[in-house]
């Protein structure tokens, strides 16, 4: 196989589609390499480990969720409503454009008793998506009953996600946003 140049990022999105789709255990470095166009000993250049490539692609998407999704949440000037429903419409447009489902979702259940720092970043991730989604349902409910209704949500989504990919079959996982949306 020929040399070919490419960056952190293209690696690691090619790493997160080959982990929803066949596992962090299942994928090789030479999977890797090789959904890249490169040579195995090419993505060393980059990324000293598969452990590394692992820890890298949770934290490229929980960058991703909090610049694009999360941050929805806390743009005051929108009417609580209206940031629910982008941000359900965000979180749904993600997801549904997304094959095999969560990486932060089967890698929790993969490999998080495993891997300490998998687990912390996952953990980090769900942290963030429930504090976001209570810090707008506030604006209706005190605030515990607020961070109770967010966690039901991220654990309905989850559900979800994972329905939605073992059936290959989109319609009940939207029922999670609307609901959401019905609470304000």
């Amino acid at each position: 196989m020929a040399l070919k140049k490419t960056s952190k990022e293209e690696i690691l999105k090619n790493s997160i589609k080959l982990f929803k789709l066949n596992g962090y255990y299942n994928t090789s470095m030479a999977n890797i390499a090789n959904a890249c166009g490169l040579i195995k000993g090419s993505i060393y250049h980059h990324f000293k480990s598969k452990e590394e490539i692992g820890l890298e692609s949770l934290k490229f998407i929980h960058h991703y969720f909090k610049e694009h999704i999360y941050s929805i949440a806390y743009q005051e000037e929108m009417p609580a409503k209206r940031r629910l429903k982008l941000f359900v419409q965000r979180t749904d447009a993600y997801f549904l454009d997304s094959p095999g489902g969560c990486l932060l979702g089967n890698l929790a259940l993969e490999v998080s008793n495993d891997n300490v720092l998998f687990k912390d970043e996952i953990r980090a991730y769900f942290k963030n998506w429930e504090s976001a989604l209570a810090h707008i349902l506030k604006e209706s409910y005190e605030l515990e009953r607020a961070k109770e209704l967010a966690q039901e949500y991220v654990a309905l989504t989850q559900g979800a996600i994972m329905m939605m990919t073992l059936y290959n079959e989109s319609k009940n996982y939207l029922k999670v946003g609307e609901k959401i949306i019905h609470l304000l």
